[in-house]
């Protein structure tokens, strides 16, 4: 079954190994829910965002406050991610989970203010955003559609969740999810079918105006 697992998502069975991995070295030196420890393995603090540190805008989908997260996070990322990269390939698997991470860490330093967070959750909503334009784009394939509002309700649900739930990450989850629906209509699904070019480009335009804007905003 793991072998099996490798085979059709490599990428997806890497980043879960990461963040366990890196979940396990946390315990060992102090603890996953030690702010210190979450700082020093790369947890996003919008502060030492502005100093310099950008790298914490990818770092923490590896960090994970409590066994729980990690859990939450290392299961869905796994179980939607052998869908992705079996439908976008694997290079483009790893460009939609790392630039929905980006902007959702960039969309949460700017709401947080002064506050510390972490997990893999930006681009995991990026993952939803890109099965999400499946949906929209292939619109004849029933399968795909039918999963599309499946994951769609699921989406409204976590949503609904952060409204209620203090100390979720809302503004990270939103920034993911457009992240990766924007994203996944750039580097397009040939397995599946062309993406016109018009919408290629104006996603690509709005990606990198976002971008430019947030990075601009929280510096």
């Amino acid at each position: 079954m793991r072998s099996r697992s490798w085979s059709l998502a490599p990428v997806t069975v890497t980043l879960v190994v990461i963040q366990v991995l890196v979940y396990l070295a946390m315990s060992l030196v102090g603890g996953s829910t030690n702010p210190a420890v979450l700082v020093r393995f790369g947890a996003l603090v919008p502060a030492l965002l502005q100093a310099g540190q950008w790298w914490r805008l990818v770092t923490p989908v590896f960090v994970h406050i409590g066994f729980t997260h990690l859990l939450i996070n290392s299961l869905t990322l796994y179980f939607l991610g052998l869908y992705i990269e079996q439908l976008f390939g694997h290079w483009r698997m790893v460009v939609i989970y790392f630039v929905s991470a980006i902007i959702g860490n960039l969309c949460s330093a700017y709401w947080l203010a002064g506050s510390l967070a972490a997990g893999a959750s930006t681009a995991i909503f990026g993952l939803f955003g890109a099965f999400l334009m499946l949906g929209e784009s292939f619109r004849d394939n029933l399968a795909l559609r039918q999963l599309s509002r499946q994951f769609l309700i699921l989406v409204l649900l976590n949503v609904g969740t952060d409204l209620l739930v203090p100390g979720i990450d809302l503004a990270g989850h939103i920034g993911g999810l457009v992240g990766g629906f924007l994203m996944a209509y750039v580097v397009g699904t040939p397995k599946l079918g062309s993406v016109t070019v018009a919408n290629r480009w104006l996603s690509a335009a709005v990606l990198v105006v976002g971008v430019l804007v947030l990075i601009w905003e929280v510096s």
